[in-house]
């Protein structure tokens, strides 16, 4: 993976709150979604943001787990939560906010194409069934 397709901003992959994934990964996951042509920039952060850009850009005063904001057809952002995983793997999120970025909504079918997708690039069990974008705990 080149620089141009990944641009990593915020906290390191290997934060505080045992978050970890590898460019190597998130370049397999971007490409195998997206193509290889789409830059793309990983964002972890904390609540504070989290909420902040979730107030500004869906209106909704909380902080969540991870939202991804497409820049154009062939650019996005995703932003992952590190305090706010809620039992969440960082890849299944990764794999979340990328199929957003491709455009597909909620649904059954996207839940479909995230198992296919973490089971291809992770080969692993899913905790997808649970509802990812629940408040955190207090």
């Amino acid at each position: 993976m080149n620089s141009k397709s990944l641009a990593a901003k915020g906290d390191n992959r290997d934060d505080n709150k045992g978050a970890k994934i590898s460019d190597e990964l998130v370049g397999l996951a971007k490409d195998a979604v997206l193509g290889n042509a789409y830059e793309l920039s990983l964002v972890f952060c904390g609540n504070n943001l989290s909420q902040e850009l979730n107030r500004t850009y869906r209106g909704k005063d909380k902080p969540t787990n991870v939202l991804a904001f497409p820049l154009s057809k062939t650019s996005g952002e995703i932003f992952i939560n590190t305090e706010h995983l809620d039992g969440f793997r960082v890849e299944e999120l990764l794999v979340h906010a990328l199929l957003h970025l491709k455009g597909m909504l909620h649904g059954a079918k996207m839940e479909s194409e995230e198992k296919r997708f973490l089971k291809l690039l992770f080969n692993g069990t899913t905790t997808l069934s649970r509802d990812r974008h629940r408040q955190p705990k207090r």
